[in-house]
């Protein structure tokens, strides 16, 4: 049993290969493992991309139903009002809320672009002028 132990140990001393031989070793088997590693983040890459797309596909699909069943709640409310007025009249009057709805999103969108525009960070920009003023006075008083 002694014997035994003997050999593992010294099967786990390092040969006797010079320091550059070595440090050799070390830069291929690092070199190894990056390429390896980058190969396993490219297929976990892989497989997440390919579960996004599907479930980007799935909105799609929830958009498109849930399109036509707003289309098929819109023909609910203008048979249900056909029973008060005519059916022309019903659908006019369902098509003027419709135009109106969209009319007052389009004015907010609008307005909410006109805020947005230009894209440039007013609050920052105005914090950055106020430091350089800052910095130029702290500058002349050091000067005296």
């Amino acid at each position: 049993m002694n014997t035994s132990r003997t050999t593992e140990r010294t099967s786990n001393v390092p040969s006797e290969a010079p320091l550059a031989e070595l440090i050799k070793q070390l830069s291929e088997q690092s070199s190894q493992l990056a390429r390896q590693e980058v190969e396993l983040a490219k297929a976990e890459l892989a497989v997440k991309a390919k579960r996004a797309g599907i479930g980007a596909g799935m909105f799609g699909g929830a958009g498109a139903f849930g399109f036509y069943g707003l289309g098929a709640l819109i023909a609910a409310a203008i048979l249900a009002l056909s029973t008060a007025v005519t059916a022309w009249l019903a659908a006019l009057i369902v098509a003027v809320v419709l135009a109106s709805i969209a009319g007052l999103l389009a004015l907010v969108g609008k307005h909410e672009v006109e805020e947005a525009t230009p894209p440039v960070p007013k609050q920052a920009t105005e914090s950055v002028k106020e430091d350089v003023q800052f910095a130029k006075t702290r500058a002349q008083e050091a000067r005296r």
